[in-house]
């Protein structure tokens, strides 16, 4: 498949998505606009949502959108996922991730632009940088500089994701500074009419 690293980037959520209902919202999103497709799951097993990944990959193709695995590394590899994303935990990993892995790999930079300097070199195929609005996901994160974006884009060749309470509201001022991706949770789910909602997102790419 080609991969589009590029427009609306939504992330699944234990309480948001519940496993009950998170193949028909990713549909809705995916019928909205939807690029990518991330599954964050932070309390089940990797056996739990082993079915479940290979269900939304699958879901993914038939809509030409990039599904993304988080964090889970070894399933990812055993499973061939089209992508995986990591984060803090595993950066001093990403060299020895990136020679079993052969999928589109992203990672959280947060507001570190060196640090997505030093992951373009050890061959990931884009970066995310945020919090830059404060984020119910999580509430703790950094808000990050806004000019990182644009010095990202000017410094680095690979694309470039944000992240962090991010809604159809504040998007452009993201957008306007050059990021590739934006990637939303709650605005996304929690609102009433999720194809609509991922429409207007997709409309703010266009411009």
């Amino acid at each position: 498949m080609s991969v589009n690293l590029n427009g609306l980037y939504i992330i699944s959520d234990d309480k948001l998505t519940p496993k009950e209902t998170v193949l028909f919202q990713i549909e809705k999103a995916l019928i909205g606009g939807a690029t990518i497709v991330q599954l964050r799951d932070k309390i089940s097993s990797d056996e739990e949502i082993e079915n479940l990944t290979l269900k939304l990959q699958e879901l993914c193709r038939k809509y030409n959108a990039l599904f993304v695995l988080n964090d889970r590394v070894e399933l990812a590899i055993k499973l061939q996922c089209d992508g995986l994303h990591i984060g803090r935990s595993d950066h001093h990993r990403v060299e020895e991730i990136r020679k079993e892995y052969k999928g589109v790999l992203g990672i959280s930079c947060y507001g570190d632009l060196n640090l997505a300097k030093s992951m373009e070199e050890k061959n990931v195929d884009y970066v995310a940088f945020g919090a830059f609005f404060t984020s119910s996901t999580k509430p703790n994160a950094a808000v990050v500089d806004k000019e990182v974006i644009a010095k990202a884009k000017e410094e680095l060749s690979i694309p470039v994701c944000v992240i962090g309470g991010i809604t159809s509201d504040n998007v452009n001022e993201l957008i306007e500074k050059g990021t590739d991706m934006v990637a939303v949770i709650s605005d996304i789910w929690q609102s009433e009419n999720i194809e609509e909602k991922c429409k207007s997102f997709k409309k703010s790419f266009e411009g």
